[in-house]
């Protein structure tokens, strides 16, 4: 097992106390109501830890890739809403860590310091444009002192309830991944019109959103970088974004697996508890291999980016296929091991299993991060 500092150990006995008293207990409503988790946003924030990434220069925590995944890991055991809030956090503003200008990010991170409870948001899909990014339609056009933003994004995390978000449009559209560019975008912005909110299958507690941008004027100062850099910056987030949902992913069937595992303990058949029984110790043999081994390699994968190692994208890649897909058959067979109480809600692995699927789908498809790992393996 990773050996842990002792900056962390404390970090995740805090996490952990805040998971049990004030996120588990709040769980199946968020499920049940697609609650917004608020009162996670407004606890973090009180913590200092709603945006983990904020460098120290800044006035944030700076946990690191690393802590954070830890962190991400223990919120998703009771709750992958809840932790998708933290990732949809760092989502929006990596961006601009990553490709910002000393002036930009001097205008913007600051704001996100201390107890601040602004959220964040990134909006790169779009109805046509999902593993495809480059068929995006939305188009950014310089005229004098300010761009003119127009098109629409869809299933925005946080989108409408976002105070900044960093938003990807075609400068010139011909250029292909080179025409892209990334602009920060503030809440409020005459010409930033909110569609619907979805209505999902898992992740209930999490806002999805549809955006439109009719005529919408921002500073040309909001621009992230130069001009065709916007393609780059998303990718670079990407990477890094999918460490986290693999640690969100471990989190989900580390839940399941210890639900299943206490119901195996308790359930009395054929005159003693079902732990006794040889085709359910295999089942939690392979629940528990699952988890383990998705959990080692998420956090090789965080290790690679704390350290800038070129692997990182790789070993992002794999974790990600890796955990989400065992959190879909760990949660699954959860339902299976409870049996008829597994189909109830108020037992959570059915939440669990609805939850495991996005995980497979987000922050590129399992397919896609399949091919980002061969190309990675194959042709680099």
């Amino acid at each position: 097992m990773t050996q842990l500092t002792e900056e962390q150990k404390l970090t995740l006995d805090m996490v952990r106390d805040v998971v049990q008293r004030e996120i588990a207990p709040r769980a199946l409503e968020l499920d049940e109501n697609s609650l917004f988790p608020e009162h996670a946003r407004d606890l973090f924030a009180q913590l200092e830890l709603l945006n983990p990434l904020l460098p120290a220069e800044y006035g944030g925590s700076e946990l690191g890739v690393t802590t954070l995944a830890l962190v991400l890991e223990e919120i998703s055991k009771a709750c992958a809403s809840t932790a998708l809030l933290l990732i949809a956090q760092t989502d929006g503003m990596l961006p601009i860590i990553h490709g910002g200008s000393p002036e930009l990010k001097q205008r913007f991170l600051p704001r996100f310091a201390g107890t601040s409870k602004l959220l964040t948001a990134i909006a790169a899909t779009e109805p046509n444009a999902g593993s495809d990014l480059l068929a995006m339609k939305t188009r950014a056009e310089k005229k004098g002192d300010r761009y003119v933003i127009n098109g629409q994004k869809c299933f925005i995390t946080n989108g409408s309830v976002a105070d900044v978000m960093v938003v990807y449009a075609y400068t010139a559209p011909d250029k292909g991944s080179k025409g892209i560019s990334a602009f920060v975008v503030e809440k409020g912005t005459p010409g930033l019109v909110y569609g619907r909110n979805e209505h999902k299958m898992g992740m209930r507690g999490s806002i999805n959103s549809e955006l439109f941008f009719e005529n919408m004027e921002i500073p040309a100062e909001n621009l992230l970088g130069p001009e065709g850099t916007g393609f780059a910056n998303l990718m670079q987030t990407l990477s890094t974004n999918r460490v986290f949902c693999a640690a969100q992913a471990v989190g989900i069937a580390q839940g399941a697996l210890d639900i299943a595992m206490a119901h195996c303990r308790d359930r009395v058949q054929f005159g003693k508890p079902i732990a006794h029984l040889a085709p359910v110790q295999f089942m939690i043999a392979d629940m528990a291999t699952k988890v383990e081994a998705a959990r080692l390699l998420t956090r090789q994968a965080a290790r690679a980016l704390d350290a800038n190692d070129k692997s990182a994208v790789l070993y992002g890649s794999m974790a990600k296929t890796f955990a989400s897909d065992s959190a879909m058959s760990v949660t699954t067979d959860a339902v299976q091991v409870l049996g008829g109480s597994g189909y109830m809600k108020e037992n959570g692995v059915e939440r669990m299993m609805r939850d495991a699927k996005l995980t497979q789908i987000y922050t590129g498809t399992n397919q896609i991060t399949r091919m980002v790992a061969g190309r990675a393996l194959l042709l680099q």
